[in-house]
């Protein structure tokens, strides 16, 4: 936690998987945040790649290995200056921290939200149903039922469900 309570809100706490819902919840909170004049933390959470085999596997040279950790930064270094582009007039956008953690995305969302004293949590959801959603569960679901700060659920208006 902060250890001196800042005036105004709390953080709006972002966590993002570089997908486009992620980018519609940043967007959406970078509006909300210029509302309540409360600052953006953009969080992306490196996980084990044993459950996205690969995920973080991305080098302009083929057989060249990368940490984890350097690629999943040069991810959000880009998905952020994609969002920044697309949406150059928020300066709410052009001035929020980013942070990347290692961990498990759920335990790590709530770890940092109470560390950084959030406000609140605005995540982007794919939305799944049906048999992918009890496959894989839904992250944004359970942070908005663990998470003591209210929690917004934002989904990408251009991405339709197949």
């Amino acid at each position: 936690m902060r250890k001196k309570k800042e005036p105004g809100p709390g953080p709006i706490l972002v966590p993002v998987d570089f997908s486009p819902h992620s980018a519609a919840a940043l967007v959406w909170a970078a509006r909300l945040g210029d509302c309540l004049a409360a600052p953006l933390i953009i969080l992306h959470v490196a996980h084990d790649p044993e459950s996205a085999p690969g995920y973080y596997v991305r080098s302009k040279r083929k057989k060249h290995l990368r940490r984890m950790e350097e690629a999943a930064a040069e991810m959000m270094k880009e998905f952020l200056a994609q969002v920044a582009k697309d949406n150059s007039g928020s300066k709410r956008l052009q001035g929020a921290e980013s942070m990347l953690v290692l961990g498990l995305p759920v335990t790590r969302i709530l770890e940092v939200a109470d560390r950084i004293d959030a406000s609140q949590i605005v995540m982007g959801s794919q939305g799944r149903t049906g048999l992918p959603h009890l496959l894989l569960g839904s992250k944004a679901e359970r942070i908005a039922q663990l998470s003591p700060v209210p929690v917004t659920i934002v989904k990408d208006k251009k991405t339709k469900k197949k």
